[in-house]
């Protein structure tokens, strides 16, 4: 299982959870391991080309990932993180 850190615009769709475990080998495996559990967690993250959205920052480990097929190995941890933006 992989500890996946959920930031706090997101958390209201895990319940209130700021930290979940999910299964999977890439990152697309987790936030679909997610999204059966916590329905539209996924569409938050990833958009419908299935690229991670520009607003949002994801990373395995300390390495941040361009796309949802980075792999993610047994202990990894999946932090998300909304973009902040702005002027």
């Amino acid at each position: 299982m992989t500890a996946v850190f959920i930031p706090s615009q997101l958390q209201s769709y895990c319940g209130g959870a700021t930290r979940v475990e999910a299964a999977g080998a890439t990152i697309d495996q987790v936030l679909r391991d997610l999204d059966r559990r916590f329905p539209g967690v996924r569409f938050r993250v990833v958009d419908e080309q299935d690229r991670i959205r520009r607003h949002m920052r994801v990373f395995v480990g300390k390495e941040a990932a361009v796309d949802v097929g980075m792999a993610v190995r047994e202990g990894d941890e999946v932090l998300l993180f909304g973009a902040l933006s702005g002027g």
